[in-house]
């Protein structure tokens, strides 16, 4: 098996396996025990919480550990929400391609009474300053912007706009989850104020994520019941999968250079080879985006049934979120970037992780055209493309 949906979960790695087995037979005391015993427990998860801290320059007091990217997101973006609401400030900013766990909440926010501007990405898939600067107001009281896109993997101008929201005082929170571990992160440099990641998706354990939140900000009570998480988040602590994240990243953030290297260099031959595919086109800004990320379109296929032919010859791919991979309609992502219906349902994303290898990258370089072509011969699509009965979209 080729696993090429990095981007989905990741393959926990041997050392962060190893890292987590002690908290399940040895100290698997309650770390909110007054006990010796779970008080060893309460030891490595503030250790867990520096080591997270370190590799985002920030501080330990500034971390606080979830259940993954989609909680997160959910808890900064309503804390930031009822802060505004206290300042009569009901206006937030954001993107038309940001994951759902952000639709989703800016939605329901909309129908508490919240104005929301939903930027535009454009063909490239990265946010203009100017037009975020034009869209702020004087009532304008968060800008939730990713800063690496989880389908088409292109990385926003996250340092400007972080330091245009801190010049009009306006709460700056970033989706990382596809970013963190794969690219440098310094949330003081930055000026980020809230941060969202989420363990899986850098070799950690699944339902594990954390949530940055600058000093200062007062973030609400996400669960009430007990004082875990300075008395925010209430209900025993995942200390394995919180101290398995913090190896997991660790060591992402120590690997970063080299594998970013080797990943680019893998991505960019499946962009030169996949390229030569008539009628393709690479999804997203192909300089500015993740080193592991690889999003293209084909026209005249339908994406679902690539993915199935490419599982028929062993390897793993993906059209888009696996959040969404069971609807029908097509992605928001690309419809975001300006591709049409009928070719934004032919979309191919293959990710990357350290553990891909070359022979991988040309087996999947020798069956992605062959699937294409077979595709395209059974397509009534195709064949009124060919006739000249429709226009090529790419």
């Amino acid at each position: 098996m080729i696993y090429l949906d990095n981007a989905g979960t990741t393959k926990v790695s041997k050392k962060v396996k190893q890292a987590m087995l002690p908290f399940f037979d040895e100290d698997y005391g309650n770390a909110s025990s007054l006990y010796t015993f779970g008080q060893r427990a309460k030891e490595q998860l503030e250790n867990a919480r520096a080591m997270v801290a370190k590799c985002l320059n920030a501080q330990p007091r500034e971390i606080y550990f979830t259940s993954g990217g989609s909680e997160s997101d959910n808890w900064a973006i309503n804390a930031a929400a009822q802060i505004g609401a206290r300042q009569n400030k009901k206006h937030i900013i954001s993107t038309t391609f940001e994951h759902h766990a952000v639709l989703h909440t800016l939605k329901k926010l909309e129908s508490q009474g919240f104005e929301v501007t939903y930027l535009p990405v454009h063909e490239n898939g990265i946010v203009r300053l100017d037009e975020l600067k034009q869209a702020m107001r004087l009532d304008t009281c968060l800008v939730t912007i990713m800063f690496a896109n989880n389908e088409i993997g292109t990385i926003q101008p996250i340092a400007e706009i972080g330091k245009l929201c801190r010049e009009k005082k306006i709460l700056f929170h970033t989706d990382a989850v596809q970013a963190t571990g794969h690219v440098a992160i310094d949330v003081v440099a930055m000026n980020i104020d809230m941060l969202s990641m989420s363990s899986h998706k850098f070799h950690g354990p699944k339902g594990v994520g954390a949530l940055y939140v600058r000093q200062g900000i007062a973030l609400s009570n996400l669960i009430e019941g007990g004082a875990q998480e300075r008395g925010k988040r209430a209900g025993t602590e995942n200390v394995a999968g919180i101290y398995g994240m913090a190896v997991a990243l660790q060591d992402a953030v120590a690997e970063m250079k080299e594998v970013a290297a080797r990943e680019t260099k893998l991505r960019d031959k499946l962009f030169t080879e996949l390229g030569k595919i008539p009628h393709s086109a690479i999804n997203g800004d192909r300089k500015h985006r993740l080193p592991n990320n690889f999003n293209m379109c084909f026209e005249g296929i339908e994406g679902e049934s690539l993915l199935l032919l490419l599982d028929d010859a062993g390897v793993c791919a993906s059209s888009g979120s696996a959040c969404t991979s069971g609807s029908l309609d097509p992605s928001h992502v690309l419809l975001a970037i300006g591709r049409p219906h009928e070719v934004a349902h032919g979309s191919l994303r293959l990710t990357l992780s350290k553990y891909t290898t070359e022979d991988e990258i040309d087996y999947v370089i020798k069956k992605v055209p062959e699937i294409v072509d077979y595709l395209r011969k059974m397509s009534p699509v195709w064949d009124e493309l060919q006739k000249g009965e429709r226009k090529y979209a790419l």
